[in-house]
């Protein structure tokens, strides 16, 4: 793993993603923008146009994408409870606790992660990363809402709360038009693609938005300890789980990535509806992500050497 190596890795993979959502940064400084109404188009439109298109246009196996499914479920449940173990050891109080276990639970797999793997990986490596998004985001919509709700809302509620995602029919209609082996018509392949194309920018850019609403958290313990666990235990656990399940190639680099991506943005989302620690979890997110280039460059330099 040689210097050169490091910087070109970051130069050629890392650098436009941080250019763009920086970009989004500067414009949301200078402009009032509504980055809820942009993040309601992009999580409501366009990301399950994009899923969709992928999947349609994927060559994965359904063993590939069981696989997939079953790496990113462990990799939820063994964060999640490496958050809570090191929360209890720690002694967080409750609320610190819940927003320690979300931020380390879920990491930001739409915005970075997709395009870090399209441009490092390419389309065929990010199909598994997209399943992997997926994966992330319907856990995020019931057992993500359940955890920051303890004490407000039952399973069921948190449950039934799957049927408003988009991004699940998107799959199911994907997985229909795959099994029946549905050629789309032309114009409507089109629009598809389309549409997903310019979906990638869009989340880069709102990642950028989204980051300007940082506040930050005095606790400076949760937050390196919520920094350090996403970013220096999320490669370790993704390394070891793909050796356990024998992911190779593409499937292990592209979830392996996933796995080790800063956290979500969307979980701001809950901890201010549920009143978590919400500067905590914003400064966790905005100090992961500006840290992260510095764990995602030598670890893409290792799964692709």
């Amino acid at each position: 793993m040689t210097l050169p190596a490091l910087l070109a890795t970051f130069t050629n993979n890392l650098l436009p993603v941080l250019l763009i959502s920086g970009s989004g940064f500067l414009i949301g400084k200078l402009i009032p923008i509504d980055t809820r109404s942009i993040g309601r188009v992009a999580f409501n439109f366009f990301s399950p146009v994009l899923v969709f298109n992928l999947l349609v246009t994927s060559s994965l196996r359904l063993d590939q994408a069981l696989s997939t499914v079953g790496f990113t479920c462990l990799v939820l449940v063994t964060m999640g409870s490496l958050a809570f173990l090191m929360g209890r050891l720690f002694k967080l109080e409750r609320p610190m606790l819940l927003a320690l276990i979300l931020t380390t639970t879920f990491g930001n797999t739409g915005n970075y992660g997709l395009p870090l793997v399209k441009f490092a990986l390419g389309d065929n490596a990010l199909a598994f990363a997209t399943i992997f998004f997926v994966t992330t985001w319907l856990f995020f919509n019931t057992v993500g809402v359940f955890i920051a709700s303890l004490g407000h809302m039952d399973f069921k509620t948190a449950l039934l709360g799957l049927f408003k995602v988009p991004t699940g029919y998107a799959v199911i209609l994907a997985v229909i038009v795959n099994a029946l082996n549905i050629e789309l018509p032309l114009p409507l392949a089109r629009t598809v693609s389309l549409a997903a194309d310019g979906t990638i920018p869009l989340l880069l850019v709102l990642l950028g938005l989204e980051l300007t609403r940082v506040e930050w958290s005095h606790n400076m313990r949760a937050l390196s300890l919520g920094a350090s666990l996403k970013l220096l235990a999320g490669p370790v656990v993704g390394l070891l789980l793909a050796s356990l399940l024998g992911l190779q190639g593409e499937s292990r680099q592209a979830n392996v990535i996933q796995a080790s991506m800063p956290p979500a943005v969307m979980t701001t989302i809950l901890a201010t509806e549920y009143n978590l620690e919400p500067p905590l979890v914003t400064a966790i997110i905005f100090i992961s992500t500006i840290l992260s280039p510095l764990t995602l460059t030598p670890l893409l330099v290792f799964l692709t050497s």
